[in-house]
């Protein structure tokens, strides 16, 4: 039986506004190496068989250059221009993955992914067709009106903060894509995909099965995630 194909799509698309910064938080200076460097490092040592790096359209040679050649991931076997949203550059990354049975879509900036969880993403998508990596809610969360009042409070008991890689198979998320293109085409009015595994339950009805991650896979979003990340890092090494 031929070994089935593990494709990473890793995204780093985004302006990072959030920042206050010029220069986009994946390619900002994290004890030496680019916050992206970490990521991809931790799937070139991985059991992946191969990486799609998604960049900005003005940052793909940059990225060629001074990311993927400069620190020598073979892996990486395309560098694609991503969309205006987060779901068109990882749909432009599913399309360089043709070929691969599945998919596991992270975010450039956590820099702090462990071999240990990809590796655990790896062995649940092929079980489940399905999965992203999330950490039990710490603190109570509040749903508010649109006048910042609070209106209701969910059982924290029953909340997870998701995190990535967010796996799939591969027919599951291209079918989930076609779908959501056809409603969007046909006018159907929509929701806002913040994740792939939203658009995968809303356009299939596909259960995304949660696996534990760890609390240190946070995202770079703000100046003190950096900090944060800094001290992780420093503790790890």
């Amino acid at each position: 039986m031929e070994k089935e194909k593990y494709t990473a799509i890793v995204l780093s698309a985004g302006a990072g506004s959030r920042m206050h910064s010029q220069i986009p938080k994946q390619y900002m200076d994290l004890c030496g190496y680019p916050v992206i460097y970490y990521s991809l490092k931790a799937f070139e040592e991985s059991e992946v068989d191969e990486i799609v790096l998604v960049a900005g359209k003005q940052d793909v040679e940059f990225c060629r250059q001074q990311i993927v050649d400069k620190y020598n991931f073979s892996k990486v076997r395309a560098v694609v221009a991503g969309g205006s949203e987060r779901c068109f550059s990882v749909y432009e990354g599913l399309k360089a993955a043709s070929g691969s049975d599945y998919v596991l879509i992270h975010d450039g900036a956590r820099p702090m992914l462990s071999v240990a969880s990809i590796r655990l993403s790896m062995e649940t998508v092929a079980v489940e067709k399905a999965c992203v990596l999330a950490v039990p809610a710490k603190d109570t969360i509040k749903v508010a009106d649109g006048d910042g009042y609070s209106v209701s409070t969910p059982d924290r008991s029953r909340l997870w903060a998701v995190q990535t890689p967010q796996s799939f198979s591969t027919d599951l998320l291209e079918e989930a894509y076609r779908r959501f293109f056809v409603a969007r085409d046909n006018g159907q009015e929509l929701l806002t995909v913040t994740d792939d595994a939203m658009l995968v339950e809303q356009m299939t009805g596909h259960k995304v099965r949660l696996i534990a991650g760890n609390y240190t896979n946070l995202k770079i979003t703000t100046p003190e995630d950096l900090l944060i990340a800094e001290t992780f890092l420093k503790l790890r090494k």
